[in-house]
């Protein structure tokens, strides 16, 4: 029937087209009307193929596999009644049957259901993906719907085109994040990768931006398990959330991606990739939907194209910097910027989103209902990463000096994969007349480089040595300014400011906006102008150093927003003359007994969990290169017995090579003070130098070893006596050889031994005769579901066993 109507469709068409020739425009109008009529005679065929569509066995069964779990909430949407919902999911027992029932509830209740009716309440849902697959159903090649489309696939293959060739000239060759920003150096961006790495269930607090992201990253380091970039971008997911700490590669990659997808290796169902900058975003809040965001950013590509329901997808960087982020989280209808509900809208399609830790954190409360989601956070560069940065941007006569400087710096060593520090370092480096061993010392000593590095060499541009720089009384105002902004702005957990708040910091800001660049950059908008500080390195840094500078210890210990630089804060103590640190703290005239400030940061901690105050104890006595003087034994001696406890030291898995280093440090003083650690646990057996260095300060004088697993530690052996020697290794099969390098010399300096052991050793008789040659006052030995207390029970075992 459908088919005999197109062909009597088709001769009408023809007949008219001739009576037209023949009698001109005499009977215009009647033609007029007769294609008129056609035209309702096609769409109504068209609906009512279309209902006998919606009501076919083969178009539920598939579409109710596809709904999944949603069925319910797409029910809900349909306005089917609660106690009906939950009786479909009582009587049937599998989901797409439950979905099955639930659309035939809704089409028997419905007066007239229609595919457009269901189309809204998927829209609603934010199911574009399900609203395609009922357009794979309804479509014929004589539609309306696909003529019209026909064209338009047509202008998407241009504009594809024409997209990927402008991503080709524009990443290409990107601009190097380097400071300064102004000067930006050329970088083959496809010769560049970094390693990406799935994010722990850790959640950073939702209230705050900066505290610990630094401390996290450090961590995950040790522990992360690469993922193969084609592993997430061939597998193409409908959602791709990216963190990372500033600075770490998060736009070198997402630019990476545009080339890939340009030159047809990634994403080759994907018809459109459209790039959005959030930075750039902010200049345009008024801004309502996805046409006009692509109408201003790619307007000579897309000339007014109305992207609708065509496979597209979104990539939206630099998710921290977006203004109103706190309104996309909780966004409602009310909201009083539009270009929120634009952000909204690209949920709709697939889209990768990258940002700070914290921000995607916050963002990931509103992508719950993607179950083909992937979240990663990107570590940065790997070791091969790192050498080929230094072979391709370290001078000749400087590239041995900057490897030894991060072989031998593990905090160099550790921040090195982080683009904006290896980048500042190796500068550093490379424009140094001599090598100041200082430099990287500590975490603080980091910072403060890269900071006067950018005042001396992009501010100020002067070749002064840096005493004969800080003497002018102009620059110290200038750099306690600084650190007076970063602070403000840092407690307030603001990464934009405007230009009304900045004026509240500087006189006469006009004539001396130009002298902040190199710190702070300006973002020129329609709106007006915006400002953020180059990198947030600095003005976390910057925070610490105006907390030293200006505030009571009493100020710094109530601030919470400050935990995160406690430790900094005690690094600016170091009284070292090697070290930049004393051109930092200063500024303030006015602020006396900073020398003090430390010890009373430490002591005040004790206040907190015992754990977290040994941890932060260690890392601030390391920071400010402490000695153990009459004010610091006060605060170690603490006279409650369990305290005394805690002054442990574990070696896992799960430690930094920036923690390690901070607890060698503290070892070797704590025991030149003639002190005992309380405990050594090790539970790690493939251990780097740092660790075999701390083991070997600890055992001169610990009371109590904890083995947990086998270890690895040839050419060394203790000497000094310990009081308790725990073996916790039954996990573990162990050759007689290995337990006899690694484990006998601990045997021999103890007075007590627990030993527990994997029942298939078979050197259990030489493990007697090692002990019985000893004087151990105390001795238990668990192997094979025994307890052994004293040689004699063991022995009989043994004998037993042979018998």
């Amino acid at each position: 029937m459908h088919h005999c109507l197109e062909r009597i469709i088709k001769v009408i068409n023809i007949l008219l087209t001739q009576i037209k020739k023949k009698e001109g425009v005499l009977n215009e109008r009647f033609i007029c009307m007769i294609r008129i009529n056609i035209k309702m005679a096609q769409n109504n065929t068209y609906a009512k193929k279309c209902e006998n569509i919606l009501n076919s066995q083969e178009f539920m069964l598939s579409f109710s596999e596809c709904v999944g779990v949603s069925w319910k909430t797409l029910g809900r949407r349909l306005n089917i009644e609660e106690h009906y919902l939950s009786m479909i999911d009582e009587d049937n027992p599998k989901t797409d049957e439950k979905a099955y029932s639930m659309l035939t509830t809704w089409m028997q209740m419905s007066d007239n259901p229609t595919f457009e009716e269901l189309k809204t309440a998927l829209r609603n849902m934010k199911r574009i993906d399900l609203i395609r697959k009922i357009d794979k159903f309804t479509k014929t090649p004589g539609s309306p719907e696909i003529t019209s489309r026909f064209s338009a696939n047509k202008d998407t293959s241009e504009m594809c085109t024409a997209l990927k060739n402008y991503y080709r000239e524009k990443y290409g060759k990107i601009n190097e994040v380097q400071p300064p920003l102004k000067v930006p150096a050329n970088v083959d961006l496809m010769d560049n990768f970094v390693d990406l790495c799935i994010v722990d269930a850790v959640k950073t607090q939702m209230d705050v931006v900066f505290n610990f992201e630094r401390k996290i990253f450090l961590e995950k380091q040790i522990r992360y398990t690469p993922i193969p970039y084609n592993e997430i971008f061939m597998k193409e997911k409908s959602v791709i959330l990216i963190s990372g700490v500033a600075g770490i590669g998060k736009t070198w990659l997402l630019r990476k991606c545009l080339l890939d997808w340009s030159n047809n290796l990634i994403w080759k169902s994907v018809e459109l990739v459209f790039y959005l900058e959030c930075r750039r975003l902010n200049q345009y809040p008024s801004i309502s939907n996805i046409n006009e965001i692509l109408n201003v950013f790619y307007k000579g590509i897309i000339n007014d194209f109305k992207i609708s329901n065509h496979p597209a997808l979104f990539i939206i960087d630099g998710l921290d910097e977006f203004k109103y982020l706190n309104e996309l989280r909780n966004h409602s209808s009310s909201c009083n910027y539009p270009i929120v509900n634009a952000l909204i809208e690209i949920q709709n399609y697939k889209y990768v989103v990258a940002g700070r830790v914290y921000a995607i954190d916050q963002y990931q409360s509103i992508s719950t209902e993607h179950s083909n989601k992937l979240t990663v956070q990107i570590m940065g560069f790997n070791q091969k990463g790192i050498l080929n940065y230094i072979e391709n941007k370290v001078r000749e006569e400087k590239k041995d000096v900057v490897k030894e400087t991060l072989n031998s710096s593990p905090i160099a060593r550790a921040m090195a994969s982080v683009p904006f520090y290896l980048c500042s370092m190796c500068k550093i480096i490379s424009d140094s007349k001599e090598r100041n061993k200082n430099s990287f010392l500590t975490m603080t000593n980091l910072y403060a480089s890269i900071f006067l590095y950018f005042f001396q060499n992009h501010i100020i541009k002067t070749n002064k040595l840096m005493n004969k720089i800080i003497e002018d009384d102009s620059n110290k105002k200038y750099i306690l300014n600084i650190c007076k902004i970063a602070y403000e702005l840092f407690v307030e957990n603001k990464v934009i400011f405007s230009e009304e708040e900045i004026q509240t910091f500087i006189i006469d800001f006009d004539n001396n906006e130009s002298n902040l660049f190199g710190f702070i950059e300006k973002i020129e908008t329609d709106e007006g102008c915006y400002y953020q500080f180059a990198h947030l390195t600095i003005m976390e840094f910057c925070s610490s150093v105006y907390a030293y500078n200006c505030l009571s210890i009493e100020e710094i210990i109530a601030n919470k927003k400050l935990e995160s630089c406690l430790s900094m804060i005690c690094g600016l103590t170091n009284k070292s003359q090697n070290s930049l640190l004393k051109f930092l703290v200063n500024l303030n005239p006015s602020k006396s007994g900073s020398e003090e400030l430390s010890y009373s940061i430490l002591d005040r901690q004790k206040l907190k969990s015992k754990t977290y105050y040994v941890n932060l104890f260690i890392e601030c006595f390391y920071e400010s290169q402490s000695s153990f003087n009459d004010k610091i034994k006060l605060i170690v001696d603490e006279q409650d017995y369990w305290w005394q406890e805690w002054w442990q030291i574990w070696i896992n898995g799960g430690k930094t090579s920036y923690e390690t280093s901070c607890e060698n440090y503290f070892v070797n003083h704590y025991i030149k003070s003639g002190r005992k650690l309380s405990r050594l646990n090790v539970k790690k057996n493939i251990l780097s130098d740092e660790e075999k260095n701390l083991i070997i300060q600890c055992s001169t004088n610990v009371r109590e070893v904890y083995f947990l697993c086998p270890i690895k530690f040839e050419g060394w052996k203790p000497k000094d006596k310990i009081e308790v020697l725990f073996m916790y290794i039954s996990r573990y099969l162990i050759t007689k050889k290995d337990f006899e390098e690694n484990f006998l010399p601990w045997i021999n300096l103890c007075e007590e031994i627990t030993l527990s052991l994997h029942n298939d050793i078979d050197f259990i008789e030489e493990i007697y005769e090692w002990i019985r040659c000893l004087n151990v006052k105390w001795l238990l030995i668990r192997y094979r579901g025994k307890d052994f207390r004293n040689l004699d029970e063991l022995k009989n075992f043994i004998t037993q066993k042979n018998v």
